[in-house]
């Protein structure tokens, strides 16, 4: 039987989480490194996120990281995953990515989300608020005349006007529609949400109009994928980004990510064990062939030609062996093995 995982593109997403014990800074260094380990890995992409006033993430300035991340490496293409585009001037996304573009030619990607930060403090310091989410498909269309040479107000992009790598769209909320609207690639999860995203896939796929960017619906699934030598292994693997999202959602604030051994050993509150233990559940992980397993049915079921991996965890060794497993995955099933 044909593995359609041989057929499919993976990639990286890395949001620079920062560990306990560990500087901000250290954060984005490791993130650099990551993006050289993913290229001699054969991934397809390597992204970068957008965060502000987050404690335990890094990752603030997209463009900025991309930047250094493509002068790191050589072959794989870097971007973001996404750039808000509600907390900027679509002419100055515009500018930032065709400079990109320009010093790193044919290897940069656009990818765009609709997110104007998760606090009201951050909000007011943007200079932005809940409402500009809503303008995000006329700050789309907006971007994308700039980028084809449409200047209403006679400011002409330098040098971004001509690009021709088609933005990826982050479906949060009505982001479907609106790349199928706009006839955008799309990004989608999470994975633990399976029927949520199958709605999206679908609604993304029925709606599609074919554009000058790109003539037919292309989906990108996104989510955690864990590979370890076992399944106890892999879920360990899980254990800080779960305790963190729990925390965040019963203290309010996202915090860098502990080693699994101090969360095994924390006394969680009712509310925070049910967070966490769901945070947990819904992943793809366990050994390669228990994830490759998983991988198949993922992909018959979305059709997706293309699978954006966003684990985290605080151990950066265990965290490269599970990339470094799942490559070894692709290429067995690439290979007919």
């Amino acid at each position: 039987m044909t593995s359609v995982i041989g057929a499919t593109r993976f990639s990286v997403l890395d949001r620079s989480r920062i560990r306990e014990g560990h500087a901000d800074a250290e954060a984005l260094r490791d993130t650099v490194r990551f993006a050289q380990k993913a290229e001699r890995l054969g991934y397809h992409r390597f992204w970068v996120s957008e965060h502000h006033g987050v404690p335990g993430v890094a990752g603030s300035a997209p463009t900025v990281l991309a930047a250094a991340v493509a002068a790191a490496t050589s072959t794989i293409r870097v971007g973001t995953g996404g750039v808000m585009l509600p907390n900027h001037r679509p002419l100055v996304v515009a500018e930032q990515f065709g400079v990109l573009e320009s010093l790193f030619p044919g290897r940069i990607d656009m990818g765009l989300g609709r997110s104007v930060g998760f606090t009201d403090g951050v909000r007011r310091a943007l200079g932005r608020g809940k409402e500009d989410a809503e303008d995000f498909a006329a700050q789309l269309d907006e971007l994308l005349g700039r980028l084809r040479g449409t200047f209403p107000d006679g400011v002409r992009v330098r040098p971004a006007a001509g690009l021709s790598e088609p933005p990826f769209v982050l479906a949060m909320g009505e982001g479907a529609a609106v790349a199928a609207r706009a006839g955008l690639p799309m990004v989608i999860g999470d994975l633990r949400d399976r029927a949520k995203m199958l709605r999206g896939v679908e609604r993304y796929r029925a709606h599609f109009r074919p554009s000058p960017w790109a003539r037919e619906p292309y989906v990108v699934v996104s989510g955690t994928v864990a590979v370890a030598a076992t399944p106890e292994a892999a879920r360990r693997l899980l254990v800080p980004e779960a305790w963190s999202m729990a925390h965040s959602r019963t203290h309010g604030t996202f915090p860098p990510l502990p080693p699994a051994g101090r969360v095994e050993s924390l006394a969680l509150s009712p509310k925070e064990r049910d967070l966490y233990e769901s945070g947990l559940t819904g992943h793809l992980a366990g050994t390669e062939e228990q994830v490759a397993d998983g991988l198949e049915t993922l992909l018959k079921e979305t059709g997706a030609q293309e699978v954006l991996v966003t684990t985290s965890t605080y151990d950066r060794d265990a965290l490269l062996d599970s990339y470094r497993r799942l490559a070894r995955v692709v290429a067995s099933r690439a290979a007919g093995r």
